[in-house]
């Protein structure tokens, strides 16, 4: 095991009806003005930003709103949002909403005590300093809830990538269960994909010696295997809804990955996809990780054998361990399949022809150096042959 530093201060406020104190919390987290922000529909439909706004007039606390964000959120809208808060004084970030919402509201956060142009945090520049943000979420998937990293697409070149820092870890998180139960049968299955991501990037170490971090990652990931098909069967189960959100903000608070190498190649990859195609980012992993588990499993033929025996129950193979390894493989993308993720380019809307495209902008766009790292180093010829491998 590797020496690490781990700091995640995030208050989680966990079970039903507790997005009635989001007022409470952020009075306690020194919030005077507060900028709502989240996506649209449903939670104006659902009567969620009235109970929000109830909460916050409860306390006194003053607020303005910004709606509007999508599905893989887009660096327009945090523009916007950097300039009303600005305007209208607001020093604390309400994100109402799924990753996306909170993504946006942290670029938003960095981007207000910063003269420069915010998009330098997501070229590699760290985040230092940001207005405190709290969360009350809507679905159980990116688990930006509690962590410190944040996704953006800048519409200039359609270019996804990712900025990090303690200091957009939010202050709070409301996370009550049955506020995902409107959600569509897709949208959950993405979710739980996402999720099983987080963890699949962090088991896939180089790093020997990490039975305690490994063990909290496969008791996550059969989590998950047992509790997807449930909620999907059955919308109105509240128990599986709490276990999978838990374990999506569990799996991405980064405790399962402490002193180890990660790799997050997975997710790398598919960022093109859902940045070019506004695909699902769920759904898009769900295509791409069983590609680049294939193409990396040469690379520690064990590791994936490992995962394969212990959370997918393969029978292992001494002699021939890369057997067990691909099994486990296809366990894994065979799941996915079951729960409704699609298996291929076709399913995703994503295009063979496309491929050069998405290599080039994954390995030079946003000053790349051709080469992306993490259980391996990849190149051109790696990145085209992984896209191949999901046609």
């Amino acid at each position: 095991m590797e020496n690490f530093e781990f700091y995640s201060p995030t208050c989680f406020v966990f079970g039903k009806e507790t997005e009635n104190r989001a007022g409470e919390l952020v009075k306690r987290f020194g919030g005077t003005k507060v900028l709502i922000h989240y996506g649209g529909g449903s939670v104006v439909r659902s009567g969620l930003l009235d109970r929000v706004k109830t909460s916050l007039d409860k306390e006194n606390i003053p607020y303005v709103e910004l709606g509007g964000v999508k599905p893989n959120p887009r660096s327009g809208l945090v523009y916007e949002g950097i300039d009303l808060c600005k305007k209208e004084g607001v020093d604390f970030i309400l994100a109402v909403g799924g990753g996306s919402t909170i993504d946006s509201s942290k670029a938003i956060a960095a981007g207000v005590l910063y003269d420069g142009d915010f998009w330098d945090f997501y070229s590699g520049k760290p985040i230092t300093e940001a207005l405190p943000v709290g969360t009350i979420l809507t679905i159980a998937a990116a688990g930006s809830e509690g962590s410190g990293d944040s996704v953006i697409t800048k519409e200039e070149g359609m270019l996804k990538r990712g900025a990090s820092g303690n200091a957009i870890r939010p202050k709070f998180s409301i996370l009550n269960p049955a506020l995902t139960q409107t959600l569509p049968a897709y949208q959950i299955a993405a979710g739980i994909t996402d999720i099983m991501a987080h963890l699949y990037e962090r088991y896939l170490t180089n790093t020997e010696e990490v039975e305690v971090t490994d063990r909290l990652i496969e008791a996550l990931l059969l989590t998950m295997i047992h509790e997807g098909p449930r909620v999907i069967a059955d919308p109105d189960n509240y128990e599986a809804r709490a276990n999978i959100m838990w374990a999506g903000t569990m799996a991405h608070t980064n405790s399962c990955g402490v002193g180890r190498s990660q790799d997050w190649l997975s997710h790398m990859i598919e960022h093109e996809l859902s940045a070019l195609y506004d695909c699902a980012h769920g759904a898009g992993l769900a295509v791409t990780m069983p590609a680049v588990h294939t193409y990396e499993m040469p690379h520690n033929v064990m590791r994936f054998a490992q995962v394969a025996v212990r959370v997918w129950g393969c029978q292992m193979d001494f002699a021939h361990p890369e057997v067990t390894a691909k099994a486990g493989i296809e366990a894994f993308r065979n799941y996915l399949i079951s729960i409704g993720m699609p298996k291929n380019f076709e399913e995703l809307g994503a295009k063979e022809e496309d491929i050069p495209k998405l290599v080039d902008v994954l390995l030079h766009g946003n000053g790349g150096n051709g080469t992306i790292s993490g259980f391996m180093t990849l190149g051109e010829e790696d990145c085209t042959k992984i896209y191949q491998l999901m046609v």
